[in-house]
């Protein structure tokens, strides 16, 4: 039997942990981890229902169903407490959304690293298609079209899209008329579409459209989330799914459900309670998300800056918080130093410049590009002290653990080509 490599992003994550220990002093941008302290209302909650110990419900108490209902409603997609299933997390969702739905998947390329690993694992055949030049998180209408005629031409069954929105890792928004033009494909080619939305709340101008596919094709559309990059509690694992309403729906949510019982059982009690005061949104958790999208934005956008600089192309970060550039124009001067390809260029990157990013190969990207994924979230300090700092200030640039951290990066950056 052939053993299956640990998910790069955390494979990546343990290694800097390794190389630290050891003394090196490098920074870490290669792990998608909302660095911000947990917020003090969230720990409260955490801590007031540490005593519920008990199973619970499988897809979730009444409570925190009526909660992540009401969280979809309020987002234009009218929801019901029975269209929700919670979980540790929404990768285990994403798994068993793999595991029940017929057929292979189509994914965006690049994509988030854990999506073809989960469509192997189900015994699935995952096809990627280039991502359009406005944004990522979704294919290319046009080469998904083709895409789908050619899979089923060889003989394959290509019945789900997965899409993000926003997306990981190119840190941007598909726009309204990209969802309209996947869904009517989506309705034409009979698909299912996944859309993984848990950066929803991470997009860091608030007057950005943005259109759910469940919004357009809603008996066609599954949508995941969770509070793992909103809220900063990635270790908590919190996520959700909405489910379409219909009989369908309701049917492949069962399915789910079966796949839950045998796997996870459910949502731990104390997750519900934090989960249920969460997807409320009162006021003051308004406002930290709105500080929150804010620090991402101006931290992206000025990393996206020190990239373009220096040469590189690089869509403009608009939610989460990553920068996906592209060195393609610097290929001459890169190849004299000997990085000829996305894994060179990130072994450059460590070994030389002291910066550590995750290699697009490793997303799916073409492996000869010159592009890889930062992620600038981790740049808002190591300790919950200096991350509050950043989340408060006026400008965080200004901050000396922030304006560090940049210096780096354009020193580094500076120094791969030169």
């Amino acid at each position: 039997m052939t053993a299956r490599p640990m998910s790069p992003n955390l494979a990546l994550n343990q290694l800097v942990a390794e190389r630290r220990a050891s003394g090196d002093d490098i920074l870490h941008m290669g792990f998608g981890e909302s660095r911000l302290p947990a917020f003090d209302p969230l720990v409260e909650h955490l801590l007031a229902g540490a005593r519920r110990n008990g199973y619970g419900a499988v897809q979730g108490d009444a409570t925190v169903r009526e909660a992540v209902a009401g969280y979809f409603t309020r987002r234009r997609m009218p929801t019901g407490p029975d269209q929700v299933v919670v979980a540790p997390g929404s990768k285990p969702l994403l798994m068993a959304l793999n595991l029940v739905l017929p057929g292979d998947v189509v994914i965006p390329r690049p994509a988030w690293n854990t999506y073809a690993p989960q469509a192997a694992i189900a015994g699935k055949h995952a096809v990627s298609v280039p991502i359009p030049a406005e944004a990522g998180g979704v294919p290319d209408p046009a080469a998904l079209r083709a895409t789908l005629h050619a899979e089923r031409r060889a003989g394959r069954d290509p019945r789900t899209v997965i899409l993000t929105l926003p997306d990981n890792p190119t840190g941007t928004l598909a726009s309204p008329a990209l969802i309209w033009e996947i869904c009517a494909i989506a309705e034409q080619e009979n698909l299912t579409v996944v859309s993984d939305e848990i950066y929803r709340d991470v997009v860091h101008d608030p007057t950005t459209p943005f259109l759910s596919p469940s919004e357009v094709i809603p008996h066609r559309t599954v949508v995941t989330s969770g509070l793992s990059k909103s809220l900063a509690l990635g270790g908590w694992r919190i996520g959700v799914a909405r489910f379409p309403g219909d009989e369908a729906g309701l049917a492949l949510r069962d399915d789910v459900l079966s796949v839950a019982s045998e796997v996870w059982s459910t949502l731990a009690g104390p997750m519900q309670q934090v989960a249920a005061y969460a997807f409320a949104e009162p006021p003051e958790l308004r406002a930290h998300l709105a500080a929150s999208a804010r620090l991402h934005g101006v931290v992206a956008r000025a990393v996206h800056e020190i990239f373009v600089a220096a040469g590189a192309t690089c869509r403009p970060p608009t939610g989460a918080f990553y920068v996906y550039p592209d060195f393609e124009p610097l290929r001459p001067v890169l190849a004299a130093k000997g990085v000829t390809d996305s894994p060179s260029l990130a072994r450059h990157l460590l070994d030389e410049c002291d910066l550590v990013v995750l290699a697009g190969h490793l997303l799916g990207d073409d492996v000869h590009a010159l592009r890889f994924k930062a992620a600038t979230s981790m740049l808002y300090g190591d300790t919950p002290a200096l991350q509050w700092q950043s989340l408060r200030a006026a400008d965080p640039l200004a901050l000396p653990h922030v304006a560090r951290a940049l210096a780096t990066i354009e020193r580094g950056v500076r120094r791969l080509v030169s």
